[in-house]
C-alpha cells in the first residue's frame, strides 16, 4: 500500500486516532464504479458503510439518486440530505427523485417510525423489505391507519440464509404480498453477502444460476399481472459480475471507500482505499516491537483476522490488541517508527470502522480541509 497517497500535511493538532476520508480517492473510484455500472441510474448504493450527509451529497453530485439504508436514522439521514439539496435546486425531484430502501425487515416501533418517516419527506419515494406475510401485513395495516401506502420488494433469500424468502416460497409469498391495501409491492430485493469467492469467474458462476431463477420468477409475475420491476442485487464482491445488465440495479457499499479486506482478497476489485485511521506511535515495548493509539475502540474488530495494515510498515505483524493500544513487532535489524510519528491504517472493514467515529475528516490534496459528521451512527435522529 502506498503511503504517500495517505500522508497529511496538516495533523499536528489532529488528535489521534481519527478516521479520514481521502476524499480525491473515493471520487476516483466512485467515478469508476459508475462507469463499470453503465451509468448512475443502475446504481443502489449502501449508506451503512459511511452513515455520513457528505458522503451522499457527494453521490448525489455525481448523478446517484438511489441509496438502500440499514436503519432508520440512515434513511433520516439520506431523506434529509436529499430534501436539502431539493431546497437548494441542485436535485429535481420530478426529473431524478430520491429513492430510499430501508433494506432491514421493520417489525415493532420501527413500522411507525419509517412510516412517519416518510410522510414527512413527500418529495422522496421510500420503500421497505419484507420476508414474512405477517409482517408485511402489520406494515399496511399501520399505514392504513395512516393514510398511507408504502412501496415494498419481497426480501429474497439466493444464498445468504440470514433474512429472506427462499426462491421456492418467492412466488407465492409475492402474490399475497400484493392484495395487500397499504402496501405496493414493487419488486425483490436480493443480497448476496455470502458470495466471496476470489476468482472473478467462479463468482460470476455461482451467481448466474440463482439470477436466471430470479429473473424467471420476475417474469412469471409480470405475465400474472403483477407489478415487478425493480430487482436490486448483490452487494460489492458480486458487483463486477452484473456489470452491463440492464434489468439489475447494483448495490455495492464498501466498494465506494474500500478497505484492506476487499483490496487484498478480491483483485478484480482492488480499488485503491480511500480510508485511512490516523494514529501515533506511543511506545516501543522492545527493541522489536511499538505500540500504536489505536485500539479495538478505533477500529473495527470485525472480521476475524488482522484488523488493519500499517502503510509503509506492511511487514509489521500484530501481537495484540486492547482498547486503547495496538501492539506490533517487527523483523530483527527492523527501525522501529519513532516514538509520536504519525501512521496511517487502513481497516480491514471500513463499514463498523466509520461507525465508531462522530465525524470523518475529510482530506483533499494532502490536507484535511474539513469534517463529514456521520450522524447516523445514532440509532435514532428525529423519528
Amino acid at each position: 500500500m502506498e503511503k504517500s497517497n495517505y500522508v497529511l500535511e496538516n495533523t499536528e493538532e489532529l488528535i489521534s486516532p481519527a478516521l479520514v476520508y481521502y476524499k480525491d480517492i473515493i471520487l476516483d473510484n466512485t467515478k469508476r464504479i459508475i462507469e463499470m455500472a453503465g451509468g448512475p441510474q443502475y446504481l443502489w448504493p449502501h449508506v451503512k458503510s459511511h452513515k455520513a450527509a457528505g458522503m451522499i451529497d457527494m453521490q448525489i453530485g455525481l448523478g446517484i439518486t438511489r441509496f438502500k439504508c440499514a436503519t432508520v436514522a440512515e434513511a433520516e439521514v439520506t431523506a434529509e440530505a436529499g430534501a436539502a439539496q431539493i431546497r437548494a435546486g441542485t436535485l429535481c425531484p420530478e426529473r431524478s427523485p430520491l429513492h430510499i430502501i430501508l433494506a432491514f425487515p421493520l417489525v415493532g416501533p420501527n413500522i411507525a417510525r419509517y412510516l412517519r418517516l416518510a410522510k414527512a419527506y413527500p418529495q422522496t419515494v421510500f420503500y421497505a423489505i419484507g420476508d414474512d406475510f405477517e409482517c408485511l401485513s402489520a406494515l399496511a395495516g399501520e399505514a392504513c391507519q395512516m393514510g398511507m401506502n408504502m412501496n415494498v420488494l419481497v426480501d429474497t433469500d439466493i444464498g445468504m440464509h440470514r433474512t429472506g424468502v427462499s426462491l421456492d416460497a418467492l412466488e407465492s409469498l409475492y402474490e399475497r404480498c400484493a392484495l395487500l391495501k397499504g402496501i405496493t409491492v414493487k419488486g425483490l430485493h436480493c443480497y448476496d453477502g455470502h458470495s466471496r469467492d476470489q476468482d472473478l469467474e467462479q463468482r460470476r458462476a455461482r451467481l448466474e444460476e440463482n439470477d436466471r431463477k430470479v429473473l424467471q420468477i420476475q417474469k412469471s409475475l409480470v405475465q400474472k399481472g403483477l407489478e415487478c420491476g425493480i430487482l436490486v442485487m448483490g452487494g460489492t464482491p458480486s458487483f463486477p459480475c452484473r456489470t452491463g445488465q440492464e434489468h439489475f440495479y447494483l448495490s455495492p457499499g464498501t466498494l465506494f471507500i474500500g478497505d484492506w479486506g476487499y483490496y487484498a482478497k478480491f483483485p478484480d476489485i482492488a480499488f485503491t482505499p480511500g480510508a485511512a485511521v490516523f494514529c501515533r506511535v506511543v511506545s516501543h515495548q522492545t527493541k522489536n516491537t511499538f505500540t500504536l493509539d489505536l485500539g479495538h475502540k478505533g477500529i473495527a474488530a470485525d472480521p476475524a483476522g488482522d484488523r488493519g495494515i500499517i502503510t509503509g510498515l506492511e511487514e509489521a505483524k500484530p501481537v495484540f490488541q486492547s482498547e486503547e493500544h495496538w501492539v506490533f513487532s517487527l523483523p530483527p535489524g527492523k527501525e522501529l517508527p519513532p516514538i509520536g510519528s504519525s501512521q496511517y491504517v487502513i481497516p480491514a472493514h471500513i463499514c463498523p470502522t466509520s461507525a465508531l467515529y462522530p465525524e470523518l475528516q475529510v482530506a483533499q490534496g494532502g490536507k484535511i480541509v474539513g469534517q463529514w459528521q456521520v450522524s447516523a451512527r445514532n440509532r435514532k435522529i428525529t423519528y
